[in-house]
């Protein structure tokens, strides 16, 4: 393998130097300082795009980090990481990481393949017994025209492979017909304190949007994966994460929860008036007990580089191998792709040219879309209701982290980004 990791690791490797970088790369509020060694004015059009979208207060800030072949190329900070207090934004802020949690989850139930503890056709039954009873819902109108959900027996049982790829059945409450909908609010998943074992046994009792292995849908799936880590491996999920990938990684500022107030200082927070965003994080930060696998992390910039590089090279950091390399190929190659069976609705996020491996959207087409998305056969990403986008593309050896909260602006912030992205790296030499 190459050595890329290694030099990638002794870029970040200490507090010492992670220290240093704020003070080299973070001039204040607002104004981005030269990164290592960019290419001349390479990405000046992501800066000047960033610097706008603060300016003109539709974000509170940003930090964007890309590198090509295993080195930083542009590490930029803008804004402030809270409103209220006026902190500049710097490469150590935390950021709730939303759905970009779902990879990092996925990797350590690969861990487990790997190790003949956990298969891809296991029923999820096998770990959390619950889901023996599980049903599907139907909706049907009855002879007086009033639309019922009826319940009936899935097809087959929910597999580890359906919880990876989402195509379990299991949804979010915001997703679906109104009588999915309606079950989900009725089956109260977040009343009171909860962890990762009683949310599991509470989402078994509500009905599955489809049966299962038909129709790749957003939802629950990636928690209830991290409840069957749980029991194989004996321990809590935030355990089993540091010391199987945070550890190895470096990934010193990951976590689910901040008891340190210095590392709650460091967080950033959305604007006031992005609503759907501060109710998700009040409700996230109200169940420190809940290590929820789908959307409970938090993380820096740099943190999570180091996690997509380790993907970029094929699941290896720092000359030790993390998952085998029949398990990153089949978590980055298409599941879900024609013959599978796996049907795509409305809200198929992974978006246009792109196909779902085992926690990751793999690029498998340009997309029907003209222009096409830009982006490379192969590329690897995920994003999330906060804002957070990462992607690993190995065409061109490079690693882009974008890291912002917001959900009021992250369908446009995400998709200029991108843009400006790869019109600049494919206009270099």
């Amino acid at each position: 393998m190459p050595r890329r990791p290694m030099m990638f690791a002794a870029w970040l490797k200490s507090a010492a130097v992670a220290a240093a970088l704020v003070v080299a790369l973070c001039w204040g509020s607002g104004r981005a300082a030269a990164a290592p060694e960019p290419p001349p004015q390479a990405f000046a059009g992501i800066t000047r795009y960033f610097d706008d979208e603060v300016a003109a207060g539709r974000l509170p800030g940003a930090v964007v980090l890309i590198q090509r072949h295993g080195q930083p190329v542009y590490l930029r900070c803008f804004g402030v990481r809270d409103t209220a207090t006026g902190q500049a934004m710097t490469p150590d802020t935390i950021f709730a990481l939303h759905s970009m949690t779902k990879p990092i989850t996925s990797v350590a139930a690969m861990m487990l393949i790997d190790e003949g503890r956990l298969a891809l056709a296991d029923p999820v039954a096998k770990f959390i017994p619950a889901f023996a009873a599980v049903t599907v819902g139907v909706e049907t109108v009855d002879a007086a025209g009033k639309p019922s959900l009826q319940r009936v027996a899935p097809d087959r049982p929910v597999s580890i492979a359906d919880l990876l790829r989402h195509t379990s059945g299991i949804t979010y409450g915001y997703i679906g017909g109104d009588l999915i909908k309606q079950a989900y609010a009725a089956g109260h998943l977040f009343d009171g304190a909860f962890d990762n074992a009683t949310f599991a046994d509470r989402i078994a009792r509500l009905p599955l949007a489809r049966q299962p292995g038909t129709l790749w849908r957003y939802g629950h799936s990636t928690d209830v994966l991290g409840r069957v880590i749980e029991i194989i491996s004996g321990q809590p999920l935030g355990d089993v994460l540091q010391q199987r990938i945070f550890a190895p990684l470096g990934m010193t500022s990951t976590s689910f929860g901040m008891r340190d107030p210095a590392a709650r200082a460091r967080m950033a927070e959305p604007l006031p008036g992005d609503g759907i965003l501060q109710r998700a994080e009040a409700m996230r930060r109200a169940h420190p007990e809940w290590q929820a696998g789908g959307g409970g992390l938090v993380s820096t910039a740099p943190d999570y580089a180091r996690f997509a590089q380790m993907l970029l090279d094929g699941g290896v950091w720092d000359g030790r191998r993390l998952i085998s390399e029949a398990s990153f190929k089949a978590m980055t190659t298409d599941q879900i792709g024609p013959g599978s069976g796996v049907a795509r609705d409305f809200f198929y996020f992974p978006g246009d040219g792109f196909g779902f491996g085992y926690g990751l959207a793999v690029r498998v087409e340009p997309g029907t879309a003209h222009p096409p998305p830009p982006g490379s056969l192969g590329e690897l990403k995920w994003d999330s209701g906060s804002g957070t986008l990462f992607g690993v593309d190995p065409k061109l050896d490079m690693v882009f982290v974008l890291m912002q909260q917001t959900q009021a602006e992250r369908g446009k912030t995400t998709v200029a980004f991108k843009k400006l992205l790869y019109d600049a790296v494919q206009a270099m030499p």
